[in-house]
Formats: structure tokens, C-alpha cells, sequence
């Protein structure tokens, strides 16, 4: 009896076969510079698409577990990680993936070059990038807050290049009473006779549990309530003989995606902390590690992104339905055509702001830069984490059934995608952020600044329809900003107005980028591929600002 079997998709060299970020290097980077770090991105492409990829098909059902009581009865709260964690913990080192910023070796392109290896890697280490997040932002954390004493015994360790220096570092925020609503923390700090600080209080979400530090929020005895009564402290997780300092684990989370990653219920009674920079106005000193997660959310969406499309175009080309390979049916091309085009945006979008943010670094930002830089981090990760969501989602679509089978390990990218719009602020925290921020006009004309610096010098016919929509939905947003004054209809729109901003940043670097490619050495069949991918983005809908109606949101709100 004949039996047929389908071929799965196969991953090549995610460097190597990846022609946006191709692309984008090439025009970005000085061209020595590539040339020199070529090699090493090879080489995590190689890993990315082969060893570590089938790591983490294998590694499927693993999970980290949490072990509280050794043999004796003894209290131990032990996370035992994954196979492919252990692994990724390795390369992450060996790659420098938090050390590549503080090195400086680059100048203002160490970021670039820190986040290209991250987009490579990410997709195939089940999240790693979550702890790696918050050691990067913990290390900037601390190098802004100017408590030179904890630069120089932990920033060392959290950018460390040796697996036996190496620390990760947690971030403890999250309690159950606040969520975003961070100024509602309860946990206590308790001052010592001799300076010292003890914690005490609940944790309810801890990311990367087996961090060896983590930067917490505490409010400190006689502090008034709110964000500004909180103080911003350093936490070593444990003891010289590895055991935890007044830390109690009290179960790991139960979640929908991300489940290698060990987040927790974390328990504090009189764990030891140090203040990290005075003893109020803990949420302001933290934002250094938010401005950092957020990049990092953005580059995980793109990367998320990327794995989906390259998985779903292979797939195609190895299916055949109705007498021909699946990716030469018109309406599955259409359909992948779509996908790629919001990866393109996604990506531009993502990469402009680590550009910005490596200028930042090297202190080359004008005020106007700056500007544009703080407006961009809330509307880049809000924008590209439902974007990946989306793009996940179709995805699945596009293998029909199989995309719904767990061990084809193809659900796993839509339920790690999820999280993306969750982390680090919410769609909706995020768009009041930008929305009601103190200093929006100023943000506002950057970014105008920016769009018209990208179109202004469009000279390629076929690029048209790409400036057009671009400045189309730039000035319906800028638009309706100016004239709404009624607070309830400029909360209601912040969604809308932020996705507004951020598709027509899209759609107007992916023209800059066509223009460029189309007077550059790129092959015609790149060329030609970054302006369909204008075209393909000019056409994707977004949610007008015209139709808002508060007054039957609110009626629906009380049924």
C-alpha cells in the first residue's frame, strides 16, 4: 500500500537566506565592518537554522521544573533549566550578546550589531532573549544611575564574555495588586541599623527566576504611596554557598507560551538588597531597563516574524496541491506576499530605533534625535508585538492542519508571539504613554522630521503610491491629534493614533530603503523585491481615526 508522506519545512542559513536583513547591513553598515562581523553572523545563521532549531523540535516537551525540598526536607526552591537553555546560555556568552553595547567596539553600530545576532538567534532558543533583556537593561540601569560602586562589581559580570563570570539579572516589578500600575507595589523595604536594606513582600511575576541579581521595586518604611514613594533596589539572588538570601519560590507560572522560560511567584522576607540611587523615585530610575527590554521586544517580534515566514515560504515550496507546488497557487502567493511585507515594516521600523539608540550610546543624538527616540519606544513595540501575533496566526494558516499539530512544533510560535504584546506595557499602556507623555509635540514634529527626510528624496517612479499613502496617514494622524481636545476622545483614539504613527514610520523607511536599493549594486531581484514590499505596505489597512465613537463605547461598556 502506498503511503504518502509529506516533507516538513526545513530551515538553510537564517544569515545567509535572510535578504531583508541582508539588505539592510549592507546599507547601514560601513562596509569593512560588515566584512569583519560576516563571519560571526554566519555562523549564528548556521546554528540558528540547524542545531538549534532541531534542539528545540526535539526539546519540545521539556520544561524548566522547580524542585523546593531536597531528600532531607530540606527548603532548596532549585529551577532545573532545559537542555536547550543550558545551550543557549553557552552561545549567548560566547557571542557576547549583552557584552557587544558595553564593549563600545563599534562605536555608534554596536547596537546594530548586537541585534543582528539577536534576530538570528532568538526564534530558535525557546526565549533565552528574555533573561538576556533584562541583563542588558540591568547593566545600563546601573551605568545611568551613577552608583559607581555597583557599576564596577556587577556591570562586568552581566557583560562578561566568560561562562564563569557570566550573571543574568531578573527585573521585579509585577505585584498582584498593580500590574502596569506599578506605583501600587506593597512590597516593603526595611531599613538596618548598619545601612542595610531587607525586603519583604510578593513578587506575583518574575521573569528568568534563576537570574543571580535582579533590579526591584520596593517602597521603603514612611514612604508615601505611589510610584514616586518606591525605591529602585539591587537584589543578589544568593548566598557564597549558592543558597537563597530570604527568597522563597512559591510555584512557576502556568502560562500560555513562553514556558521555558522559569517565571515565578517570588516570596521576599528579609531578603538582603542595596539601594540602587536614592531612596524615592524608583519607577523613573528604572525606565533605563525599560527603554532597553522594549528594543529588545521589538527585535523578538521581528525575529518571531522572520522564523514564521521563512517556515511558511519553504513549506510551499514543498507542498502540491491541485497539480502544482503550493507557493505557484496566485492566492497563497498573495498571501505570503502580505506576511513578508509586514516582516519588512516590522523590521525598518525595529532596526531604526536600535540605530537610534546606538547613536544614543555613543553620543551622537541630537535633541531632536532624542526626541524621536523616546516617542519610538513605546509605538515601536506596540506596533511590531501585534504585528507578530497577526503574523503568527496566519502562519498556522498556511499549513492548514499541520499548523494546528503541537509536534510539529509550529503552535509553540503562536503562543510565544502572544506574549510580545503583553511584556513591557501592553498595546493599550503603551499608547496612553505616548499619547499623554509631557513633551508629544515635540516627539511629534521628529517624527515628521524623519518621514519627510525619508521621502524627500524619492526619485524612482514606482515608489509613488508608497510616499502618497505615507503622507496620507502621517497628516490624518497629525490631523486629528490637533484638533481633538476632549480628553475621554484622545484616550479613546491613543490605539489608533499610535499604530497610525507607527505604519506610516513603516511604510516610509522600507521607500527610503527601496530608493537606496534601487540606485545601489543589490541584484535586480532585491531591488525589485524592496519595491513590491513598498507596494504590499501601502496597500495593508489600518484603523481610521475618523470613525472613533466613544459615547457607544461607553454604552457597550455598561451592557
Amino acid at each position: 500500500m502506498e503511503i504518502f508522506v509529506q516533507p516538513g519545512p526545513r530551515l538553510g542559513n537564517e544569515y545567509a537566506d535572510d535578504w531583508i536583513l541582508r539588505s539592510y547591513l549592507q546599507r547601514a553598515l560601513p562596509g569593512d565592518m560588515l566584512a569583519r562581523i560576516d563571519p560571526e553572523l554566519t555562523e549564528m545563521g548556521r546554528l540558528a537554522g540547524g542545531e538549534l532549531f532541531e534542539m528545540q523540535l526535539a526539546d519540545r516537551l521539556d520544561e524548566p521544573a522547580l524542585v523546593q525540598w531536597d531528600s532531607w526536607g530540606n527548603r532548596v526552591d532549585r529551577i532545573e533549566l532545559t537542555p536547550l537553555w543550558r545551550r543557549a546560555e553557552e552561545l549567548a556568552v560566547k557571542f557576547g550578546l549583552t557584552a557587544i553595547p558595553y564593549e563600545r567596539r563599534h562605536g555608534r553600530y554596536s547596537r546594530l550589531h548586537q541585534f543582528a545576532l539577536v534576530y538570528l538567534f532568538h526564534p530558535s532558543t525557546d526565549v533565552f532573549t528574555c533573561p538576556l533583556a533584562m541583563t542588558d537593561g540591568a547593566a545600563r540601569t546601573l551605568i545611568e544611575s551613577g552608583n559607581q560602586d555597583l557599576v564596577d562589581r556587577y556591570v562586568p559580570h552581566l557583560a562578561s564574555r566568560s561562562p564563569k563570570e557570566f550573571w543574568t539579572s531578573g527585573q521585579w516589578m509585577t505585584e498582584a495588586t498593580g500590574g502596569s500600575d506599578v506605583g501600587a507595589s506593597l512590597t516593603r523595604a526595611v531599613p538596618g541599623a548598619d545601612g542595610s536594606w531587607r525586603l519583604y513582600g510578593k513578587k506575583w511575576f518574575t521573569s528568568a527566576a534563576t537570574s543571580q541579581m535582579a533590579l526591584a521595586l520596593a517602597r521603603p518604611d514612611g514612604n508615601p504611596p505611589g510610584g514616586s514613594g518606591l525605591a529602585l533596589f539591587l537584589v543578589e539572588t544568593r548566598d557564597r554557598a549558592g543558597k537563597l538570601q530570604g527568597i522563597r519560590v512559591e510555584r512557576l507560572k502556568d502560562k500560555l507560551g513562553t514556558r521555558k522560560v522559569p517565571t515565578a511567584e517570588l516570596t521576599l522576607d528579609g531578603a538582603p538588597a542595596q539601594l540602587v540611587a536614592g531612596s524615592t523615585q524608583g519607577t523613573r530610575r528604572i525606565e533605563p531597563m525599560l527603554k532597553i527590554t522594549r528594543v529588545w521586544n521589538s527585535v523578538c517580534a521581528c525575529a518571531f516574524m522572520r522564523r514564521g515566514v521563512a517556515l511558511a515560504h519553504d513549506y510551499a515550496e514543498r507542498r502540491r496541491v491541485f497539480g502544482s507546488a503550493l507557493v505557484e497557487q496566485p492566492l497563497h502567493r498573495d498571501t505570503l506576499a502580505a506576511l513578508q511585507a509586514e516582516l519588512a515594516g516590522a523590521f525598518h521600523l525595529t532596526f531604526e530605533l536600535v540605530s537610534l539608540l546606538g547613536r544614543e550610546e555613543a553620543g551622537e543624538l541630537d535633541e531632536t534625535g532624542r526626541q524621536l527616540l523616546r516617542l519610538m519606544l513605546p509605538i515601536t513595540k506596540l506596533v511590531t508585538g501585534k504585528q507578530s501575533v497577526q503574523v503568527a496566526s496566519e502562519v498556522l494558516e498556511a499549513f492548514g492542519g499541520a499548523g494546528y499539530i503541537e509536534d510539529t512544533g509550529l503552535p509553540l510560535l503562536l503562543r510565544d508571539s502572544q506574549v510580545l504584546p503583553i511584556w513591557e506595557g501592553t498595546t493599550n499602556v503603551l499608547s496612553l504613554d505616548a499619547l499623554l507623555r509631557t513633551d508629544i509635540a515635540s516627539g511629534l514634529r521628529a517624527w515628521q522630521l524623519r518621514i519627510s527626510s525619508a521621502l524627500d528624496g524619492v526619485t524612482d517612479p514606482r515608489l509613488a503610491a508608497g510616499v502618497r499613502v505615507t503622507r496620507e496617514r502621517l497628516e490624518a494622524a497629525l490631523g486629528w491629534f490637533a484638533a481633538t481636545k476632549e480628553p475621554e476622545v484622545l484616550q479613546s483614539g491613543a490605539r489608533r493614533f499610535a499604530m497610525t504613527l507607527g505604519r506610516s514610520l513603516q511604510l516610509a523607511l522600507l521607500v527610503e530603503h527601496a530608493q537606496w536599493a534601487a540606485g545601489s549594486s543589490e541584484g535586480e531581484g532585491a531591488i525589485d523585491g524592496s519595491i513590491a514590499l513598498v507596494e504590499r505596505l501601502a496597500q495593508a489597512p489600518i484603523a481610521s481615526l475618523d470613525d472613533l465613537q466613544p459615547t457607544t463605547d461607553a454604552i457597550l461598556g455598561t451592557l
